[in-house]
Formats: structure tokens, sequence, C-alpha cells
């Protein structure tokens, strides 16, 4: 069979375009093998291939662009399918429309759309004819109930443009396609398509833009397929609502003390009864490594699969036959419901010892299941792996693998030895087998029943692994374990924020196409209908602090372009290693950061240099060796001489960059706020100044764009899911175009303007491809904030809320509620709300003290992640009034 490809595509001088596919020709979908198409006209460009039919059933196929710079963009049409054996003739023309990954259309074709929202939307039934020579494919994702596309055009196949009978398209998969016979007609045709009711029997309008051109001439015998992209039609039209709060968040009768996966069905009653599409949460990955309250931390993953014991219901793993074995619990559940904040260690103490006495009693029962078998089969690759890990971390009391006296290093012999039946430890290793499956049929039940009340699921990735996990442990290849990541200083964190993950090795995942990441979010996709990608700017670059630091400010962007040592000659900046990589130590200084304490810090922590300013002594030149230090010393005078060494540490404006033999260095973020850069010379402030701004803000974009792009579009590829970056922070300028391109939904929030010459960002100003909300996880709620600062509430009454006079000191109802709306009517797809800030519409259901709904403080590394609803979900439910006001919100602002 000849195959000829038609790309409707005009391009620029110097670009290219490709076929990648599953066949050899076309590269075996290897992108560097790829067919190239030759250039047409400035419409088309053309390819051809011959096959044999006898050995191909199938063709899958998808464009591919190279830019002038080089840059490879592949199509947002992750899979174009040609079915040989229903197309089995001499020659077959496809005329293809490229499909811009960052189409609108695009995110319909996600998860939460096709499988959901979507499902079960009309069809249409197109004429099936005896012989044809055109098949028209084209997508139209916004048709309302009873619409369907039609066809017509400038022939008798085509209808003629009599819209009392056009060509009706009947939808197959993600296309509405048609046959048509125009065997007879005269080409160049046009044609147009159009939305057409059913049930009316009725034409309602054409698509936009101008008619369609089909030019090409069909040969004798051949058929022709055309892939016509998105029928034009408003793109923006689906708003959808939804609602974000943590699952150990939520409150129930059934619960223990914590929320449960079980609690994820009443929330969906909820949502459904009010309209709400979407309910966010954060990660529920098992986080059990120290075996304390610190575990709390929900982005401190021992395994990035495995799902936390927490969310577990006692009462479903007992079912009806060990019912009566755990009636000893209710006392328990009555204690720990009544508690205000998740009491983390007892839930878990208690969880956990109930669970073995229910493993005993099941008797290896489980294993017989032939659901367990297919979950056992499906997740082997991580399960075992993590259930070997969690027994060595109980068998050595740590999950630190580093210090076990046995199994510190892989090795995956040794693992299967261990996880064998015929091992001693097999018995202790099965306990976590039956943890994870009980896990995941309660999480998919609830996910199911979520799903036949029209609401999704929305996950969340953290940017890192936990150091002590059993994904370092298996696959420590995978990351670097000399750096820490975390995030340079902000308004919630001035001095930065150091979570201690260790850093991907972005080079070797990509050795193997991602598979680690592919394999995650296929795991994901079995719970999850979209995910929030945790800190997104970490694919572009990652903050990277050593592993001798603590606080966050001593890192540096990993990959980056660094200063190299002539650039500081060529400036005219006279450069010493020691004036300006080493901590800037003199009198002045100590008295500034010490005072009174300045002599009793030079006498015993420095020694002095020839010139008359300071060093620290060996013992103490690094901010780890100082923590270690006080460690057994912790009272408040300590603390404060251990902040001010940590300062002095920092105290410097570049950092030499590892392995440059003192040719290359990176800056010192905030510069200028340090007295090193302070008691320079004017002359010398502007200059590094200038070359400090260059730096972080100029010659770095184009470096990151392309590193992002070696990752994103693989990590979007390999999952149907809806993706959301979240892009906050020191957001470089190639992030908004690199996100668009991909189709990846950006996050807006109200007081977090990306412009920096605004103070609030309008949630109207906001893209379509977005998700707005007015707070988050990491910061205060909507009543919270608007206690923190006067005169920043102040300017927002007047000038976002538009309302003249003096603004109430705390947050009325009336104002909670007008944000919240203001958001409902923004033009962005989804608006999010934490649950707190839609109770806080309601005078009788907010909470008293706006302070205690905060979640997390990114600013505090030690912090207690404990919040729960002061209301049950069962009495949420019967909150009528208040109920049918927000639905009432919901509906008239035009989320679906």
């Amino acid at each position: 069979m000849k195959i000829d490809f038609y790309l409707r595509y005009s391009t620029p001088f110097g670009q290219k375009l490709s076929i990648t596919g599953n066949i050899l020709s076309l590269g075996s979908n290897e992108v560097a093998e790829a067919l190239p198409m030759e250039f047409l006209n400035n419409l088309y460009w053309h390819a051809t291939i011959e096959v044999d039919t006898t050995d191909i059933t199938n063709i899958q196929y998808r464009y591919k662009l190279t830019t002038e710079t080089g840059e490879e963009i592949q199509e947002g049409e992750k899979k174009r399918n040609i079915d040989i054996q229903k197309n089995n003739i001499d020659h077959l023309v496809l005329v293809d429309s490229w499909n811009h990954a960052g189409s609108f259309e695009n995110a319909f074709y996600t998860t939460p759309f096709k499988e959901i929202f979507f499902a079960g939307s009309s069809t249409g039934k197109s004429k099936k004819l005896k012989t044809f020579t055109h098949r028209f494919k084209v997508k139209a994702p916004l048709l309302k109930t009873n619409e369907v596309v039609c066809l017509l055009g400038n022939d008798t196949g085509l209808s003629n443009w009599d819209m009392e009978n056009p060509l009706i398209l009947e939808k197959s998969g993600e296309w509405w396609t048609c046959q048509a016979d125009l065997s007879a007609a005269e080409f160049p045709l046009v044609y147009k398509y159009g939305v057409y009711d059913v049930k009316l029997h009725e034409f309602i309008r054409y698509e936009e833009g101008d008619n369609r051109l089909l030019s090409f001439v069909p040969a004798q015998g051949s058929k022709t397929i055309l892939h016509d992209g998105f029928v034009r039609l408003p793109n923006d039209t689906w708003k959808g609502a939804g609602v974000a709060i943590p699952v150990f968040s939520l409150r129930s009768a059934s619960g223990l003390g914590v929320g449960e996966f079980n609690d994820l069905k009443l929330l969906s009653d909820w949502a459904s009864e009010i309209g709400l599409k979407l309910i966010q949460i954060l990660p529920v990955n098992d986080t059990t490594a120290t075996f304390t309250w610190q575990d709390s931390y929900p982005y401190a993953a021992i395994s990035a699969f495995a799902l936390h014991p927490i969310y577990i219901n006692l009462q479903k793993v007992a079912g009806k036959k060990f019912e009566s074995s755990i009636k000893s619990i209710r006392r328990k559940q009555k204690h720990l419901n009544a508690l205000a904040e998740l009491d983390y260690e007892e839930v878990m103490q208690f969880k956990i010892q109930v669970l073995r006495e229910l493993y005993v009693l099941d008797d290896d029962g489980f294993l017989k299941e032939d659901a367990y078998k297919d979950f056992f089969k499906e997740n082997v690759h991580w399960l075992k792996p993590y259930a070997v890990f969690s027994y060595l971390r109980d068998k050595h009391n740590t999950s630190a693998f580093q210090e076990w006296k046995t199994a510190a290093a892989y090795n995956e012999e040794e693992v299967e030895r261990i996880s064998s039946s015929r091992s001693k430890a097999f018995k202790k290793i099965k306990f976590y087998y039956f943890i994870q499956y009980h896990l995941h049929l309660q999480l998919k039940e609830a996910v199911d029943y979520a799903h036949k009340r029209g609401v999704v699921l929305k996950g969340d990735i953290p940017i890192g692994i936990y150091r002590n996990s059993v994904d370092a442990w298996a696959k420590p290849e995978l990351y670097h374990m000399n750096w820490q990541a975390g995030a340079p200083p902000d308004d919630f964190a001035v001095k930065g924020q150091n979570w201690g993950f260790p850093t991907y090795n972005w080079k070797k995942m990509q050795e193997d196409h991602f598979e680690w990441w592919r394999l995650r979010f296929q795991q994901m996709s079995s719970y999850f209908d979209a995910f929030r990608i945790d800190h997104i700017l970490g694919f572009f670059r990652i903050w990277s602090i050593p592993m001798d630091a603590v606080e966050g400010i001593l890192g540096r962007f990993v990959p980056s372009l660094p200063v190299h040592v002539h650039e500081l000659g060529e400036r005219g900046i006279w450069f010493t290693k020691e004036r300006f990589c080493e901590p800037y130590i003199t009198d002045a200084v100590l008295t500034e950061v010490f005072d009174a304490d300045a002599s009793f810090v030079r006498d015993h922590f420095l020694e002095k240099e020839e010139d008359g300013s300071y060093k620290l002594k060996e013992e103490l030149n690094t901010q780890r060796k100082v923590e270690d230090y006080f460690a057994q010393q912790a009272n408040e005078e300590n603390q404060k001489l251990k902040i001010g060494l940590f300062d002095l540490i920092t105290n410097v404006i570049f950092f030499e960059r590892r392995g440059s033999e003192g040719q290359a260095f990176d800056f010192r973020i905030s510069m200028e706020s340090t007295t090193s850069f302070q008691h320079l010379d004017e002359q010398l402030k502007w200059k590094l100044k200038q070359l400090y701004i260059d730096y972080f803000y100029n010659r770095q974009d184009q470096f990151w764009k392309e590193e992002a792009l070696q990752k994103l579009p693989h990590l979007k590829d390999s999952t149907e899911m809806l993706i959301c970056g979240e892009d906050l922070g020191m957001v470089p300028h190639c992030v908004p175009d690199v996100m668009q391109n991909l189709g990846i939904l950006s996050l807006e929030i109200q007081r977090m303007p990306k412009n920096p010459l605004t103070e609030f960002f309008h949630p109207k100003d906001a893209p379509y491809l977005s998700v707005i909300t007015p707070s988050t996880h990491d910061m205060s709620t909507i009543r919270g904030w608007w206690e923190e600062d006067r005169e920043k509430t102040t300017k927002f009454y007047h000038t976002i809320l538009e309302t003249a006079g003096e603004p109430p000191f705390y947050c009325d109802s009336w104002i909670n509620r007008a944000i919240v709306l203001q958001h409902l009517y923004s033009p962005a797809m989804w608006s999010i709300f934490q649950l707190q800030d839609l109770l806080g519409m309601n005078d009788e259901l907010r909470r008293e003290d706006p302070q205690v709904e905060r979640i997390n403080e990114p600013a505090n590394p030690k912090h207690y992640w404990r919040y729960r609803m002061h209301i049950s979900l069962e009495q949420l439910l019967k909150e009528k009034e208040f109920n049918k006001e927000l639905q009432d919100y919901i509906q008239n602002s035009g989320r679906n």
C-alpha cells in the first residue's frame, strides 16, 4: 500500500516537519529516526511511504516540528491511528491538521472529561455508504446535549450547503466521522462543519472562520482520510469549581481521629449536591519514617507509590467476618474523634496495632482473592521493595537505610530472597501487602463512588522524594543524594526553604525514557483524574542546597550557567575568592549581628585573620556543624547565637562552583541584603548588581526552557490525567510560555501576583488554562490573611473589592463571600477553594479563630500537619440553607 501524508502547517523558513510512528519506515517510534517530510507549499508538507499490508495491521503515527534553533516539538495529538484492515486499498491519502499541544480543546480529552464529565454525551449516526472516496474526521468536545457535528460543502456529496439535510457525523472514540463519495466532484472543494440538533432536527450554526479547502484531486482507486483538527467553536466555555482539603483533615462519625479514604464518599455527596466537580487532596503516600508526629508531613513519603496506612478504615478491613473482633475500638474512636486536631502518633499506633490483629485473623485469606492477585501483579515492581523496606525499617527501628547493619545497599537478589515464601521474614513482609491491598480497595471504592456522583479526584505529586525512602534505597542512581532540594527566599520564608529531599538525576532518568515517572503516573491514574505538580519550576531548575547547609538561603539553581572568572575581570570587578566567597566577618558585622554578645562570639567561635577580619573555627564553619554543636544546648540564648552564626556563614556574595578550580561561581541569592555586599564601594556594588540581574533573570532563561522541554513533554505524554502546575515563587520568564504550549494549567493566587508591578492579582485576569484559588494549604485562609497586614488589606478593600471607607478589622462573612464570588466568576477553567474559605462565608458555620485553620507554615520545617474540620461531613450535608446558597452561587457563575 502506498500512503501519502499531507500535513496542513505553515512554517517559517528554517523549520522542518517529520513523522514518527510504530513501523520501521516511520522510525519505530524513535524520535531520532523520524521520517522527514518535504515542503510542498505554504499550506502543506508531504511524505510518502510504501507498506506491506500482510505484515502490518495498524499504523500509529504523530508529527514532530523542528524549529530553526533545533528545538523539537511534538504535536498535541498523541496517537493518530490507521486501521490497515479497514482501509485495505492500494493507495491511501492522509490529509492532517497539526494539533498544537496548547490548544484549549486538548484539555477536554483528558480523563476527567472523557471518563466522567462528557461520558454518555450525544454520538450521532452517520450514513454508511457502499462506496466512498473520503472519510472526514474532526473533534468537537464542547457540544451540548442532543448536538452533533454536521458537514456541508459545495458538492452533492457534501449536501450542496443544504442546511435542512447536512451530512451527520457519528462519534467514534474521540473523533466525529462520516463518509462521503466525491468521485464526481470538481476540485478544489470548499466545505464547513456545523452543529445540528438531532432532537429538534434543526441546523444550529456553522463553525467560525473561513471555509475549509480540499484541493487534492483523488487518484483513481485511492481513499482519502481527513483529520480536520477541531471544529471551530468557542473553546473556553466550560468552567468548573472544586474543593481542596487534605484527607487527614476530613471528619466523620466512621473515622478514627483522622480523615480516611472512606470519607471521600461523604465529601463527594456534598460536592455533588452543591455543584462542585472536583476534590483536590494532598499527597496520600506512606510517610512512616520516624514513628513520630514528624511523619505527618505528607510530602516526605517513604514510597512514591505506597498509600498511607493512616487513611485505612478498620471496620471495612474487618468486614462482617471479623466485625465482632474489633468492637473494642469504639471507645478509642469516640476519644480520638472528639479531638480538635489530629493526634498523629496515637492514631497511627492504634491503627497499626488493630491491623496486625486483623492480619492474624485473616490468616492469608486475602492472598487467595482474585482481586489481590491482580493488584499484586500490577504493582509488584514497587510493592515488593516497599514491603521489604518497611520490614527492614521496623527491624532496625529506623528508615535511615545507611545505618542498617544488613541490606544497607539495595540488592535485588537479596530482596527476592527475603520476600520469598520460604523466608522467615515473609510473614512480616506479607503484612504490608495486606495493608496496601486494603488501602487500594478502599481508595478505589471511594473514587468510583465519586465518579458516579459526577465528581473527579485531583492528586498531588511532590517535587522530591524523601531521603530515607524505598525509592532512594532501591534506585539511588536516580537522585543526587549529595544535594538537598528547597526553594529560594520569598515573603513566606525569608531565608528560603530546605526540604531535605535529594534532587533528581534527570540525565539518568532520561536513559530509560523516564520509566520511574511513567510507572508513577500509571499507578496514580488508578485513583486520580487530575494531578497537581508540586513546584513545577523544579522541572526547569531546582533550588539545590549543599548537605552542610541548614537554611535554604545557601542554595543555588541547578542546572544553571555560572559566572566565569573572566567575566568579572571584563566588567572591572577586582575579584578575590577570600573576599567574595568566604563569610565576611568584621567587628562591625559582629556588633550588627550579635550586639552585646559580639565579644563572646569573637572569643569562642572565631579566629582572627592578619587583616583584622575573622573566620569561623574549623569545627563551626558550616551550618550543619553549628546545628550539631547547639543540639544538646537548646535554650533561648543559644538559639539566638545559633541563628547569628548561621547568618555569618551566609554572609557571602558568591559560591564557588564545585570542580571548577576557581573558574566558575554562582551568586548567593538576596546578595544586596548581606553586609558583605553593603560594605563594598558604590561603583563595585553597581557592577555586581548588573551581573546579578543578568545571572538570575537573563542568561538562564533559554537554558532552563531547554531543560524543561527535555522532561515535561515526555511526562505529559505518559498520562491521560489533567495536569496542573504549581508555578509559584521565583518564576523564570520562560515558564508561562512552556506551560501554555504544553497545555499545562497554571496556578493563579490573588495575593501572589506573577506580575511584579501589581500587589494583587485580579481573578478576572486569569488565563483560561488555569486553576484559580484565594488560598492554598501553604498559606493562611482568606480570614486569616485579612488579619495579618492592615495596610495591605486596606489596599485590597479599596482596589480589588472596590469598596470605599475603612475596612472591617475582621473578615466579615460578606467580605469572604465577595472574594469567593470573584473567583467563581473568573474566566479560569477551574476555581478551587479550601473548604475553610467556603465555610468562612457563613457566620454560623465558620470557625471562631481563623488562625487555627492554617494547614502548613512553609517557613517551619518541623511543622505538625494536623488540621481537621471542626464540623463533621454528616453535619455539613445537613446544612441545607448554606448548601443551597452555595449551589446558587456556583450555578449563577456559569460553572458547570
